[in-house]
């Protein structure tokens, strides 16, 4: 998670999603198994308070037939379950005059249940012109009988966000806090509402057989203040998810569809006057399988695939600058899948897999300097190669797990920052990205008396991305490293309970080099940073449980940039604005 200001994030899942600069963009997100990515491409799902969220699922690289065939992976989030009646309150405060409350209910009634949270999040941030605001809603519900069932969810939040901007060397070294001066000067910001809502209808066709069905409509309203233009944009639309199951005693098979439409509309002004204006009509279908063979209790193996067709049509409504309206359609993409499970014993399992995956341009990446649309932009395609083991050991008080993967990618997509507002998507050939992850859960010791239960849980990640084919502006940039990706990132928390009531968790991170330009002559050194809190639990007769905490972030208080502006242009006699402190 690159992490820059509060209104500007960018994950990345193993190298890949890395060269977006503002926002995720080769991720697939859902939440209830109703998309939250845009039809062209853009997800989000940093914007939904984890308080309302019961279950996360990562997929790491295009390993998922299921939800489509995403270069980086998929992020699904699964709202809480509720079976019984709560109420729960939570109230924050933090530095730079950080306030955080929230309210959570459910109710259970025979077949009927319904949860939701509502909270607002404030602070004044870290850096100049960094303020935030945000409040939301997040509910879900369901209403089960033997034979069918029907599912509610529903997603409304309001955000303003201060916009400090990414700043140079010498600010960075000499005054973090500080916003990109251009930004501070005019005060920018971004402010967005949000809304999603989806129903599903489960049918429970026959013993074996079994269809959800889903229905959902989205929309977004934003505006951005910007020291060269201002941004208005919107988008609505909405689509169907269908999956049918089938489950036997040694067969799962799954087969579905997923089709969103949205529209979306934009606006650049400039001190009130349209600089330009339009609209995108954008489709995407997308059918899918997936099938399990489990042929004895030590083996299972699947095999899938899906089946994209992407399109979209410019409406130019801004004549002044000639008519760039165009229609721009994507060739059918066909993204098969293969894994394989061996589990000879409790202790030990290992699996392997190879798939394939791809991410289209956004429209606005396949727009030219001028407005006209590039249709020699390809979509980037690529194959992931991943195997590893599970072990446990020492009585099952330890977990391990160990794993490595390369993907090959044809035709990255990069986006190219022309000017400080144009942007425009090319094509870099072809990347290798490899590495190993190691995973390690312990129980250190364990018991129901001082000094209590003692837990560890540290992971490892080794990478290495290089260009292989790749020349931009008559440079050649064949096996270099892609900047904006630690080679090696470690991980590891300790959660210590001495008594049943008193909770102390820290968390070491160490963040190694990275480069931060295509020619690897610019590095963002190493970091290490420590986080620590405690929590003690009341159990009240009136009030149920309330629990109080204490913590801090930074212990060290390090210098450091969670998130790089990789190859980013000097303007004038400034210099590049590489960081986001």
């Amino acid at each position: 998670m690159h992490s820059g200001t509060y209104a500007t994030n960018r994950i990345v899942i193993r190298g890949v999603g890395s060269r977006t600069p503002y926002n995720t963009n080769r991720i697939k997100a859902y939440l209830n198994d109703i998309p939250l990515t845009s039809s062209d491409g853009i997800s989000s799902p940093e914007d939904i308070d984890l308080s309302g969220i019961g279950r996360i699922e990562i997929t790491k690289g295009p390993a998922s037939a299921l939800y489509g065939s995403g270069l980086g992976g998929n992020i699904n989030l699964f709202t809480q379950d509720s079976y019984r009646n709560s109420f729960n309150a939570l109230l924050q405060q933090g530095s730079f005059n950080t306030l955080k409350a929230a309210i959570g209910s459910s109710f259970h009634h025979n077949d009927l249940d319904i949860s939701g949270n509502i909270n607002h999040t404030r602070s004044d941030g870290y850096r100049e012109n960094n303020h935030f605001r945000r409040t939301s809603l997040l509910s879900s519900g369901s209403w089960e009988k033997p034979e069918h069932a029907l599912e509610y969810t529903l997603l409304l939040l309001d955000m303003n966000a201060g916009i400090p901007s990414s700043i140079g060397e010498s600010l960075f070294k000499t005054d973090p806090k500080a916003a990109a001066p251009n930004w501070e000067t005019i005060g920018g910001f971004k402010e967005y509402r949000r809304g999603l809502a989806g129903i599903t209808l489960e049918n429970r066709l026959s013993g074996v057989l079994n269809n959800r069905l889903t229905f959902f409509g989205r929309w977004v309203e934003s505006y951005e203040k910007r020291p060269f233009n201002n941004l208005t944009d919107g988008s609505r639309g909405g689509g169907i998810r269908n999956k049918l199951n089938y489950h036997a005693e040694k067969y799962d098979a799954v087969i579905g569809l997923e089709w969103i439409t949205d529209t979306y509309r934009w606006k650049l002004d400039l001190q009130d006057e349209v600089i330009n204006k339009n609209s995108e009509a954008r489709n995407h279908l997308n059918v899918f399988a997936m099938t399990y063979f489990r042929p004895s209790l030590k083996w299972n193996v699947s095999l899938g695939g899906a089946v994209n067709k992407i399109g979209y049509e410019l409406t130019d409504k801004f004549p002044g600058n000639g008519n760039q309206s165009g229609n721009r359609g994507f060739p059918v993409i066909f993204s098969p899948r293969l894994g394989v499970n061996y589990a000879p014993g409790n202790r030990m399992a290992l699996y392997a897999s190879v798939g394939h995956g791809f991410s289209m341009p956004s429209p606005e990446e396949t727009l030219l300097p001028e407005g006209n649309i590039n249709k020699e932009l390809q979509p980037e395609q690529g194959w992931q190669y991943e195997a590893g083991i599970r072990l446990n050991l020492l009585r099952n008080t330890a977990q391990v797990e160990a794993t490595v993967y390369q993907i090959n990618l044809n035709n990255l997509l990069v986006t190219k920052r022309l000017t400080e507002d144009i942007f425009t998507g090319i094509n870099a050939g072809k990347t290798r990205h490899r590495g190993v992850e190691l995973l390690w859960k312990q129980q250190i010791f364990h018991n129901l008396n001082f000094p209590g239960n003692l837990h560890m849980n540290a992971n490892y990640t080794f990478s290495q991305n290089r260009f292989i084919d790749f020349t931009d502006d008559n440079k050649t940039y064949d096996g270099n490293l892609l900047p904006g990706i630690p080679s090696h990132l470690f991980q590891t928390t300790l959660v210590w309970n001495p008594l049943k009531q008193l909770v102390l968790n820290v968390r070491f991170q160490y963040t190694g080099e990275q480069l931060i330009d295509d020619a690897n002559t610019v590095t963002n050194d190493a970091y290490f940073l420590s986080d620590g809190k405690v929590s003690y639990l009341f159990k009240t007769t009136r009030l149920g449980n309330v629990e109080l905490y204490a913590g801090m972030n930074n212990i060290t208080d390090t210098l450091y940039s969670p998130m790089l502006n990789v190859n980013a242009v000097a303007f004038g006699n400034a210099e590049p604005r590489y960081y986001y402190p």
